[in-house]
């Protein structure tokens, strides 16, 4: 993107195939479509549409592109770009949803033109995917225009937009910032179309015979179209026919037609079987793009290699699936990175880096890495005594007989607990939909087998979504709220396994559950307190919920469970506090508590991980409005030394919070430094100014009374006249 684009040397001979096709293009944008309504009506439906429905529009339009991927042609560094740069704007749209209404016009007028620029980016993103890779070069004037158009709307739609308008907080805001950005180095910088793969066609094309064509043309153009499978050329010869059928001009399909079947004949010669892609390897290195350097955290610190199924130990450390496992049944107790000894050897599956890594594969325009078949996640079907087993208990759920339904309910329980086969045998059965019904039966024994036995059928991946979609969430709060203690401990517990699918923790959030699990956090058992502690950590790590933990009265509690030392609670709690104070609602409630003391007390004394939470709550406490109130506050309480040892020895992520710290104090303190030297330099051209107006006055005084003694000694006019008559 940094080169200008260079002029072609052979326009002059592009055949008409390139121009016929260039004048009739396929749809870019959503306002050339056939089935958009008169411009008038359109106007009318915006100045009425809410402001709640436009931002919830928005969040569709993001989703959606978000959806659409796969972008093999030879544009395909640009759609990943308009894509990944869009797809960051999702959380700035979830916070504007919970933002204040009615929005200013300004605001509204941003949102609109934002709406209208993205509709067109999914146009042109799906034109990515489902379009003719080779129209694509031949139209490559227009694609490129498309692009440097939407790119300058969405950068000038982003530009309009006010963060504070739309109660964005601080970690959104400069993430958004950086789209923005990265939006207006790309519309000022023309990005090139690829002039020799144009060129490339162009020779095909005017070739006599496919014997004419020079094979190592043929082997770019395979290559750089990605046209080098029988489901590659299918997928285009099936485009092209559509195009013809949808109204495109019957010679110039037949054109890029006869381009494709050239192509085709040379990969087949190369490859008869047409089954696996061509080999590559003899390209010269010009045409192989360098290996993108893979991310430390993406690595796996045991073997080094880009995680395909990274997952969680006890000790809070990912690694890939295969070499963890691999590594405790050598009979290993302890973690490898840290070396602590693992108080279990459960594994959580790491959702989000997983989807990071997918993330920035499709960005570097690589396959995302494929999870390696599990066999412990896939059990075999269950015998038929087993599902035989399994439907008899099913039928005493369904009895109306007391007793049978919490007989069936306990064993249930105790099935689902004991092994991967059973939970899958289970849930394959159809027993989650019946145990949902029982959620709110009022016989507290078989409420606490039911909610037990969905937490243990939960851990089994395909029945969480089996529980979601039977409408499970709302029974499970139900019993969160109104259960015995244990079956509310295990209710949290339920919740936390389901939440950790992402989509569900937006589910879990609009259900009521998160007041109910701060009420257990605050009064529960001190297993319950861990349940739910567990649970509202995950939940909130979607920005949607952390409002809504605000508002629940989470902030005090928090705060209550750090002071109190004996409640356990202090690992768990620094840890929601570092993700709430994200958050503007957060970031006030923690400061209208007067947490600085407390936070720089964690940072004194606190383990190295609550260090490095304390640390992270206080970076965004000393951020904004407050910034020189806090970090007063904070310097009062002695705070730079202990930054100061925490930069040295702290945990990565403690070391990168303090040295941003100390750098925010620093620039308060030098700020500081300089409004007193400027206040003594004031007082002292204050103290001169009126120094010299004494002086000065001083001096008026003495010119006066010399003024009156010298009129004093003055002969009078009587005094003259005396004399002469005498």
């Amino acid at each position: 993107m940094d080169e200008e684009a260079k002029p072609n040397p052979n326009a002059d001979a592009a055949p008409a195939a390139a121009e016929a096709a260039a004048s009739s293009p396929p749809p870019l944008s959503s306002s050339e479509s056939a089935e958009g309504k008169d411009k008038e009506e359109e106007k009318e439906e915006e100045e009425e549409e809410e402001a709640g429905d436009l931002v919830e529009k928005l969040v569709e339009l993001v989703e959606e592109i978000a959806a659409i991927s796969d972008f093999r042609n030879a544009y395909r560094r640009q759609f990943c770009n308009l894509s990944r740069r869009i797809r960051l704007l999702a959380p700035m749209l979830e916070e504007a949803k919970e933002g204040p209404r009615p929005l200013p016009e300004v605001s509204y007028s941003a949102l609109r033109r934002l709406r209208e620029a993205l509709a067109d980016s999914r146009e042109l993103l799906r034109l990515g995917v489902s379009g003719s890779k080779i129209s694509l070069v031949l139209e490559r004037e227009k694609i490129m225009m498309s692009f440097q158009d939407i790119t300058a709307r969405l950068e000038q739609a982003l530009g309009l937009i006010s963060f504070d308008e739309l109660d964005i907080s601080d970690e959104v805001r400069e993430q958004v910032e950086l789209v923005h950005a990265q939006f207006k180095r790309a519309k000022e910088r023309s990005d090139p179309s690829d002039d020799d793969l144009f060129n490339d066609l162009v020779s095909v094309y005017n070739s006599s015979t496919s014997a004419n064509v020079d094979p190592d043309i043929l082997q770019r153009l395979s290559d750089k179209l990605q046209l080098a499978t029988i489901s590659d050329l299918n997928q285009e010869s099936l485009i092209l026919h559509e195009m013809a059928s949808g109204g495109d001009p019957g010679a110039v399909v037949e054109k890029m037609s006869m381009l494709l079947k050239r192509i085709k004949d040379f990969v087949q010669s190369r490859d008869p079987e047409m089954g696996t892609p061509v080999n590559t390897t003899e390209l010269s290195g010009k045409d192989n793009m360098a290996s993108p350097i893979v991310p430390d955290d993406f690595r796996c610190p045991i073997s080094l290699d880009l995680m395909k199924d990274p997952v969680i130990v006890a000790t809070g450390q990912t690694y890939e699936r295969g070499c963890i496992e691999r590594w405790l049944e050598a009979g290993h107790d302890t973690c490898p990175k840290t070396q602590q000894k693992l108080p279990n050897k459960s594994l959580t599956p790491n959702y989000v880096l997983r989807s990071l890594i997918a993330q920035w594969c499709e960005a570097n325009g690589m396959e995302p890495p494929k999870r390696a078949a599990q066999h412990h996640n896939a059990p075999a079907s269950c015998t038929a005594a087993e599902h035989s087993n399994v439907v008899e208990l099913l039928q005493k759920l369904l009895s109306q007989n007391l007793e049978d339904q919490r007989e069936a309910a306990g064993m249930l329980r105790q099935l689902a607990k004991r092994s991967p086969e059973n939970r899958a045998c289970i849930g394959d059965a159809g027993a989650i939909p019946i145990l949902v019904s029982l959620l709110s039966t009022t016989d507290v024994s078989t409420q606490e087998h039911v909610v037990t036995a969905l937490l243990n059928l939960s851990i089994y991946e395909e029945n969480k979504a089996r529980i979601i979609t039977s409408g499970a969430v709302p029974g499970v709060v139900h019993v969160l709220k109104r259960g015995s203690m244990e079956a509310r401990e295990n209710s949290a517990a339920t919740l936390f396994s389901l939440s950790l699918v992402d989509e569900n923790k937006i589910t879990i959030g609009a259900s009521g559950a998160i007041p109910a699990l701060v009420l257990l956090l605050s009064n529960g058992s001190q297993r319950g307190k861990r349940d739910a502690a567990t649970a509202l950590f995950n939940l909130c790590i979607y920005q949607g919920n952390k409002g809504k933990a605000v508002r629940a009265g989470l902030i005090p509690v928090l705060l209550g469970l750090v002071t109190e030392t004996e409640s356990g609670m202090m690992d768990e709690a620094l840890a929601i506090l570092a993700i709430l104070s994200s958050h503007p609602e957060g970031k006030t409630a923690i400061s209208s508590a007067n947490a600085i003391p407390m936070l720089v007390g964690v940072i004194r004394n606190g383990s190295a991980r609550n260090k490095e939470n304390a640390a992270a709550v206080l970076v965004h406490l000393c951020n904004g409005e407050q910034q020189q109130q806090h970090l007063a506050e904070a310097q009062e309480q002695g705070i730079v030394t202990l930054l100061e040892e925490l930069a040295k020895s702290g945990t990565d992520r403690g070391k990168r919070k303090a040295i941003q710290l100390l750098e925010r104090m620093n620039r308060f303190l030098m700020q500081q430094s300089q409004a007193q030297a400027q206040a003594e330099a004031m007082a002292q051209a204050h103290a001169h100014a009126q120094s010299q107006a004494q002086v000065q006055a001083l001096n008026e005084a003495q010119s006066q009374v010399e003024m009156q003694v010298e009129q004093l000694l003055l002969p009078t006019t009587s005094h003259l006249s005396d004399r002469r008559d005498g």
